[in-house]
Order: structure tokens, then C-alpha cells, then sequence
């Protein structure tokens, strides 16, 4: 299981499942459902939180928070 919080730099996924289903209001409000796209920007000093582009929005979340949000990584391709 792969979650928000295993992404690399740059890595992209696209969201499955939650483990728990209590993630806050504000966070599905803002495009956290499955099917939508996460990719990882930073991660702060301390490697907490994380900063993430959620379907075009950028938020900073916490680690612990991450955990919770599983996905499929997407394998990019080089067009040649």
C-alpha cells in the first residue's frame, strides 16, 4: 500500500481509498476524493508537513494526515 506520505519529490499518484474514513471536511471540500491527483512539492525541514498539489490546490498537510490517503502511483513516460 502506497500512501501521500511515501511520495518522492515530484513523484504523482492518483487517490484509491482512505484507510479511515475520518478525514476533515475541509480537506474532500478541497479535492481529496478518489480519482483526483496528488503530487509532492516539499516537505518542510523537519519532514513535517508536506506540501502537495491536490487537483491544482496546494496545500500543506500533516504527515500523520498522508498516511491515511492511499494511491496508485503514476509512471510517467518520456515522449521521444
Amino acid at each position: 500500500m502506497v500512501t501521500v506520505a511515501d511520495l518522492q519529490y515530484g513523484q504523482k499518484g492518483i487517490i484509491k481509498d482512505f484507510t479511515e474514513h475520518i478525514l476533515p471536511i475541509k480537506l474532500l471540500e478541497l479535492g481529496c476524493l478518489p480519482g483526483n491527483s496528488v503530487e509532492l512539492l516539499q516537505i518542510a525541514p523537519l519532514n513535517d508537513p508536506i506540501y502537495i498539489n491536490l487537483s491544482g490546490s496546494h496545500l500543506a498537510i500533516r504527515r500523520s494526515l498522508a498516511k491515511l490517503i492511499e494511491l496508485e502511483i503514476i509512471e510517467e513516460t518520456q515522449a521521444k
